[in-house]
């Protein structure tokens, strides 16, 4: 059994991963560390794990694990690396952007589909963002096959779990409820990781990546809505698509219509190509906390652990 322990889990994505953990068949989740909630059980603040655990939160890092998550938010990541000084043995899967560019660090770029072997090879990871593992799994087939030639157009549209758990003024109901707005137009913090992994592939790339991102009055997934100019047929497209995905257990290239439901509370990404005039349109649907969050952080871990990539992942739909 691995043993594993969170570092902050007391989030939506933190949430998440103590059930993905608990129902893991070859994980034993240790403990669960929080300063704000030590001495509470976890399943008084994660409502929905009544009756699955007896976990009590802990100020405490238990150092008898052989792995850990970081569940903390964006910029002290890294600072609760460098001062905890965990045993070279434990190995890292941090849920933040504090590692995901290269850099003064050891941290492998966890995006499976991308990068598998240097995943199975890795020590520390760098789980990829949300928004950049919806729209990179909608274009890593183009940009490996260096047919990004033009600027690229992207309009994705995110639900209020995206935002955390932590009250803001676009984050109530009653401003989010019947409500639709954009945010960090053209330079939202996914683009130096999207940029990065498209130059990884294409070291001409140097195309624009407009991206528009919408805040959605629902609580999750990510719908993204890429076009780019290109020659290739819808067939071509297709056949493209299908090759590079042909070992992706998660990813699924679709011939009808997608949508947000048939991916919500799973870990799949689902993806349809059309073809317009000489526009390719490239939709690409993830459940945001999951694929997008802490379901691509256990599929890591079980790369890393030599397991089978869709160990404890194998979760159904919520439909209605």
């Amino acid at each position: 059994m691995i043993k594993a322990g969170i570092i902050g889990g007391t989030g939506y994505t933190g949430g998440e991963l103590i059930w993905l953990l608990l129902h893991h068949p070859q994980v034993d989740l240790q403990f669960v560390f929080s300063n704000s909630q030590a001495g509470k059980a976890v399943g008084a603040v994660h409502l929905d794990l009544l009756g699955e655990t007896d976990l009590v939160f802990t100020n405490k890092v238990e150092e008898d694990v052989d792995v850990i998550f970081l569940c903390l938010p964006h910029g002290t990541a890294r600072k609760f690396v460098e001062e905890q000084n965990l045993p070279e043995r434990i190995k890292v899967i941090d849920l933040s952007n504090d590692f995901r560019l290269k850099g003064d660090h050891k941290y492998v770029y966890g995006l499976p589909e991308l990068q598998k072997e240097a995943i199975k090879e890795a020590h520390f990871v760098a789980n990829p963002g949300c928004f950049a593992t919806s729209i990179q799994l909608g274009l890593l087939p183009l940009a490996k096959e260096k047919q990004l030639k033009d600027e690229v157009h992207i309009h994705a549209i995110t639900g209020s779990t995206g935002a955390g758990a932590s009250l803001s003024a676009t984050t109530h109901f009653s401003w989010r409820n019947n409500n639709i707005s954009t945010y960090k137009e053209f330079k939202h913090q996914h683009l130096g990781e999207i940029g990065q992994t498209f130059k990884q592939l294409d070291s001409s790339f140097e195309q624009d990546i407009n991206f528009v991102p919408v805040r959605g009055d629902f609580a999750r997934g990510i719908f993204a809505s890429m076009y780019v100019a290109s020659d290739l047929s819808l067939e071509k497209a297709n056949e493209l698509y299908r090759s590079y995905y042909s070992d992706a257990p998660f990813v699924v290239v679709a011939d009808a219509n997608i949508s947000l439901k048939e991916v919500v509370n799973t870990n799949k990404c689902f993806i349809q190509l059309q073809k317009h005039g000489n526009k390719l349109l490239i939709g690409s649907a993830i459940d945001n906390l999951l694929k997008g969050a802490s379901g691509q952080a256990v599929q890591n871990m079980n790369l890393v652990f030599g397991l089978e990539e869709t160990a404890g992942l194998k979760l159904k739909p919520s439909r209605f």
